[in-house]
């Protein structure tokens, strides 16, 4: 990684999840291989490096903060969007 592509990381604490989704949101950005930290406590933090991390990591929050339903909801409108 070149030093202008660090300069433009950012550190972003994630805030309002209950501490078990809070280590499955961190369990499931190591395995995508974005940089996190969640110690005890403390709110989970989250190393954005490019477009592609911050997509990730919102759809990693969308599974844990919406409801079962509109999951499916939101993934019917996007096959839908894709078909036309």
């Amino acid at each position: 990684m070149n030093s202008s592509h660090l300069d433009e990381s950012a550190i972003c604490e994630i805030l309002g999840i209950n501490w078990v989704d809070r280590w499955l949101v961190y369990k499931r950005l190591q395995e995508l291989e974005i940089p996190c930290w969640c110690r005890i406590n403390q709110p989970l933090q989250v190393q954005i490096n490019t477009p592609k991390d911050t997509i990730q990591l919102l759809s990693v929050l969308r599974q844990f903060s919406q409801s079962h339903q509109n999951l499916v909801e939101h993934l019917e409108h996007c096959w839908h969007c894709h078909s036309i």
